[in-house]
């Protein structure tokens, strides 16, 4: 399953649209006023499917992840990483390693199989991500991981 994820050029506060390969928008993501980082994930209904909250105070950057309002979990980003960027999904035993650009992930399970791959799209006016899911059930997640690295990216700059 594949996903495009483009942020919006005019917008106050992070705000993305999800698109499915069809070009439906699959999901909404929208920012929201906060000390932090704290972006919330709608259905193309409106439904509120999740939420990723920069926690405020911590040793490295960490991310707590809500499903339809019931905490799940973090993402953490690993302190010490020579090229690239590491991650850890403490809910779902997932780890996720970056290039050294920061622009492309892979994501595996616990077992060391293929979650999902993300790219960044260069020579677009806006930031774009192309998500590659191997499980459609497992889409929301690893959306959830791309909104708080764009968000890590973001405080970083």
């Amino acid at each position: 399953m594949k996903l495009i994820l483009k942020e919006k050029m005019f917008s106050l506060f992070d705000s993305f649209d999800v698109y499915s390969e069809d070009g439906n928008v699959a999901y909404k993501v929208k920012g929201e006023l906060a000390i932090k980082h704290k972006l919330k994930i709608f259905s193309p209904q409106g439904d509120e499917l999740g939420e990723v909250n920069q926690k405020v105070i911590s040793v490295t950057p960490t991310f707590e992840l809500h499903e339809k309002g019931k905490k799940i979990g973090s993402i953490k980003k690993k302190l010490f990483k020579l090229f690239g960027s590491s991650y850890s999904i403490d809910a779902l035993g997932w780890t996720a390693k970056g290039n050294f650009t920061e622009w492309n992930y892979s994501i595996k399970d616990s077992n060391g199989n293929q979650v999902a791959t993300i790219g960044k799209q260069l020579l677009n006016l806006t930031d774009t991500y192309v998500l590659d899911v191997v499980n459609p059930q497992d889409a929301l997640h690893v959306l959830m991981f791309v909104i708080a690295i764009d968000a890590e990216k973001c405080s970083r700059d």
